[in-house]
C-alpha cells in the first residue's frame, strides 16, 4: 500500500484533525489515535454503542490503534518522546498555544525528531486579529459568504454537512503527502498548518471573486442557483427531486423534455447566467411539469433526457440504492456493543494498481495501549505503574 512505514500520531479532535488521519490510515498508515483516559468528547459524539461511542467517532477512527495518555505529565511527555522518535507525522487540530504547552508544536517536536512532520488546523490560522479565536465548521460557514446565500432573505441557514471541517482534513491530507515527498529529497519535516475560515473561502472563492469584479451583492433565493436554471428542488406527486441544468446543451434539452422548446429562443435564457438571473420563471415552469408526475416518473424521464437530476433522499434512503452498493463505497464494521455493523465510508477514491489496508474498526478507549507502550520498551510492571497512576 502507499503509506505502508509511515507511523502517524494522531492527537486530532472532532473531524479536521481525525479525518486526515483516517484518510492516511486508509491508504496503509499505521495511524495511533491518542487520547484521553476516559476517552476524548469527540467519542461520545452521537452515541450509537454500549460504551458511548459515537457515530463520527466510528467513521474518523477506522484502522487506528487507540492510546490512552495524559500527555501533560512528566510521564506522559516521556512516552510521548519516545513516539515521535518512531514517527513520521503528528496530526494535532489544537490551539497553538496547547500544541506549546504539550510539546506538540513543531519546534519541540523536531528537536526530537528532525524528520516529523506536524499537521495541524486551526480556525483562523497563527497570524491576525483572530488568530487566538477557537471555532467549529459553522464559524467558517458563515465568514465565508456561504450562510448568507443559503436559505431565504429572512432566515439564512447553514449546512447540515461539516464540510469545511471535511475540506480542511483534504487539504491537511494533501499537504502531509507534500511533506513527506519534499522530505525524500531532504530528510527534513516541516509543519503543515491548514485552516477553517482558509478552507472555507477556498470553497466560496467563484462567489467573492463575482462580487470583486461584477461588484454584484448576491442575495439568497432558496435552493435556486444564482448562475445556471432551472436548478432548483421540486415537489413531485410522491417526493421531491433536484435539477441542475448548467450549460446551453443540457437547458435545451430540459425544454424539449417539459414541452418548452420555445424557451431555447428566449433571449432571457440565453446562457447561464442570464437562466440564473431568471430562474424564477423557469422553476415555475419545471414545478408545474413535476407536480402530476412521481419521483420515478421525473427521474427516469430526465435522466434518459441526460438532464441532471436525483430524488431528494433521506439519511436511511442514502445507503440502500443500487449505486451504492454497485460503488462498493460501503464498508461493514462491527463494533462492541452497537446492534449492527456500522456502515463506513472509507476515502472515496481508487487507484488502480493500489489497494486500501484492511477494513479494521475504530478502537475502543485504550485499547492497544498496552501493545504500543510494549512497542516503546516499556515492560508489564511499567506499564501497570502508568495504569495504576491513570497515566494511561
Amino acid at each position: 500500500m502507499p503509506l505502508t512505514g509511515i507511523r502517524i500520531l494522531d492527537f486530532g479532535r472532532y473531524i479536521a484533525g481525525p479525518y486526515c488521519a483516517a484518510l492516511l490510515a486508509d491508504y496503509g498508515a499505521d495511524v495511533i489515535r491518542i487520547e484521553a483516559p476516559g476517552g476524548n468528547d469527540d467519542r461520545y459524539t452521537v452515541p450509537v454503542a454500549d460504551d458511548g461511542s459515537g457515530a463520527m467517532f466510528l467513521q474518523m477512527n477506522r484502522n487506528k490503534r487507540g492510546l490512552t495518555l495524559k500527555p501533560g505529565s512528566a510521564e506522559g511527555r516521556e512516552i510521548v518522546r519516545r513516539l515521535v522518535e518512531g514517527a513520521d507525522v503528528v496530526i494535532a487540530n489544537l490551539p497553538h498555544e496547547a500544541l506549546v504547552k504539550l510539546g506538540l508544536d513543531h519546534d519541540s517536536l523536531s528537536a526530537i525528531n528532525p524528520r516529523i512532520i506536524l499537521a495541524t488546523a486551526s480556525a483562523f490560522g497563527g497570524e491576525g486579529p483572530l488568530a487566538s479565536r477557537v471555532g467549529f465548521d459553522a464559524v467558517g460557514q458563515a465568514m465565508s459568504g456561504t450562510v448568507h446565500l443559503t436559505g431565504t432573505p429572512d432566515q439564512p441557514y447553514r449546512a447540515q454537512v461539516n464540510y469545511v471541517d471535511f475540506g480542511t482534513a483534504l487539504h491537511l491530507a494533501f499537504g502531509v503527502m507534500l511533506a513527506l515527498r519534499e522530505r525524500e529529497a531532504t530528510g527534513k519535516g516541516q509543519c503543515v498548518s491548514g485552516s477553517l475560515l482558509g478552507t472555507a473561502l477556498a470553497m466560496s472563492n467563484a462567489l467573492t471573486i463575482d462580487h470583486a469584479l461584477n461588484g454584484i451583492e448576491r442575495q439568497p433565493m432558496g435552493n435556486r442557483g444564482f448562475s445556471s436554471g432551472p436548478t432548483d428542488l421540486f415537489r413531485t406527486r410522491d417526493g421531491w427531486i433536484v435539477t441542475q441544468i448548467v450549460g446551453s446543451p443540457i437547458f435545451a434539452r430540459w425544454a424539449e423534455i417539459v414541452g418548452r422548446p420555445d424557451l431555447v429562443g428566449d433571449p432571457r435564457f440565453a446562457s447561464d447566467i442570464l437562466r440564473g438571473d431568471n430562474g424564477a420563471e423557469l422553476s415555475a415552469i419545471m414545478q408545474a411539469w413535476c407536480a402530476g408526475r412521481s419521483n420515478a416518473e421525473v427521474i427516469a424521464e430526465l435522466g434518459a433526457g441526460r438532464v441532471p437530476c436525483a430524488p431528494v433522499l433521506r439519511p436511511s434512503e442514502a445507503l440502500a440504492q443500487p449505486q451504492v452498493a454497485a460503488m462498493g463505497l460501503v464498508e461493514p464494521l462491527a463494533y462492541p456493543g452497537v446492534t449492527a455493523d456500522a456502515p463506513v465510508i472509507r476515502a472515496p477514491v481508487a487507484l488502480s494498481r493500489s489497494d486500501k489496508a484492511a477494513a479494521t474498526r475504530a478502537p475502543q478507549v485504550g485499547e492497544h495501549s498496552d501493545a504500543i507502550l510494549t512497542e516503546l520498551g516499556y515492560d508489564a510492571e511499567a506499564i501497570s505503574a502508568l495504569r495504576a497512576k491513570s497515566i494511561i
